[in-house]
């Protein structure tokens, strides 16, 4: 059924030759008039609507058509979008960033990402955090306490590293292959040298270093630098990114160092090694030096007056990365599948998974920069 300027006609037959025409609108199911007028037609004419059966005809056209135009008007007010405000979005701020991390000065430099021309800052960054100390993270003896090592994450919970949690391996993880130190000494068997270290932290495991606390030292990497390009105004891309592993970076610090995407923990803990994080939630290897896997709240943050969880650093697409609870110590409920949501403050934004959970975020909604290192 068409509705015609979604409006209606009543004739209805009074005396003497007259009919009241009205002209009716049913503009949101109501009847409103348009035009009336009295008008004077032929007697044959006024026979005809008078006839019972047309006047039949004529009320089952008017319910039809009122109940086509009422239809029609709600599918054209459903399909119309809803008034929406412009997405904010907030630009990565290179003075959150602290000098003493910065190898140079930030620059501007436009880079080509999947075929996108895209302004970005250039941040080249040492390989040494200057707001928190590094290490330590593997103890030497299973008398030792948490002081003298660093942090391990399993089962979404994030465990201290001393002597005992050492001694206690093949019952943690039910497995009588576990012994990483002398029974008769309690010393640990620890990666003390840079070879050591590289044996036993590369992806195939020298079997030589089974059993061992694995731990590299930054000084073994002295001279690195960090080369990060990340977009000046992030641009949404038109499919989310995952962050599959390793191999990529998921941002930066505002320290300068990088944040990664989940350690290896399977390939780890099937060579029978174990490769603890500091307290900063950071250890090094020969790749990328120091970086972090875990946030624990040790690097520089930037609170935020409403209390909004503090902010952290940025991701590789622009976006920035924040704690993962608010000042009241709750995470927001509407967190998207990347870990990210909107407000009008902050524009889009991530917020950081928990220490123990081995991630930050789960992918990048806008289009990542790049990441590289040199000597």
């Amino acid at each position: 059924m068409i509705c015609l300027l979604k409006s209606g006609l009543l004739l209805r037959p009074l005396e003497n030759n007259v009919v009241f025409l009205g002209i009716f609108n049913f503009t949101e199911g109501l009847l409103r008039p348009i035009a009336l007028s009295i008008m004077k037609i032929q007697t044959s004419v006024i026979a005809y609507w008078l006839n019972p059966a047309s006047q039949l005809f004529i009320l089952m056209f008017g319910v039809i058509l009122f109940s086509s135009c009422k239809k029609n008007i709600a599918v054209a007010t459903n399909t119309v979008p809803p008034n929406t405000v412009a997405e904010v979005v907030i630009e990565v701020n290179p003075s959150y960033f602290l000098t003493a991390g910065l190898s140079q000065t930030i620059s501007k430099e436009t880079r080509t990402f999947n075929g996108t021309s895209i302004e970005c800052y250039k941040i080249i960054t040492n390989n040494t955090p200057t707001d928190h100390a590094m290490g330590p993270w593997c103890p030497t003896n299973i008398l030792d306490g948490a002081d003298k090592g660093g942090v391990w994450f399993e089962g979404g919970k994030l465990y201290d590293v001393d002597g005992s949690f050492i001694k206690n391996m093949a019952s943690f993880y039910n497995s009588t292959t576990w012994q990483l130190y002398n029974t008769a000494t309690g010393k640990i068997n620890v990666t003390d040298t840079k070879d050591k270290c590289e044996a036993a932290a590369r992806p195939n495991v020298d079997p030589a270093y089974r059993n061992f606390c694995v731990e590299c030292q930054p000084s073994y990497y002295q001279g690195l630098k960090k080369i990060f390009y990340i977009p000046v105004k992030p641009q949404k891309a038109s499919n989310t990114m995952p962050i599959m592993g390793m191999g990529m970076v998921v941002g930066i610090a505002f320290n300068g160092i990088n944040f990664d995407p989940p350690a290896p923990t399977q390939a780890i803990l099937g060579a029978f090694t174990l490769a603890p994080m500091d307290d900063a939630g950071g250890h090094v290897n020969g790749a990328v030096g120091y970086h972090y896997h875990a946030a624990t709240g040790k690097s520089t943050s930037i609170k935020q007056t409403d209390g909004h969880a503090s902010m952290i650093g940025y991701a590789m697409d622009g976006y920035g990365m924040f704690q993962q609870l608010d000042a009241s110590g709750k995470e927001p409920a509407d967190l998207d599948a990347n870990r990210g949501h909107y407000d009008t403050v902050r524009g889009y934004h991530y917020h950081v998974a928990s220490a123990g959970s081995n991630k930050f975020i789960n992918g990048f909604r806008g289009l990542p920069g790049s990441f590289s290192v040199s000597f």
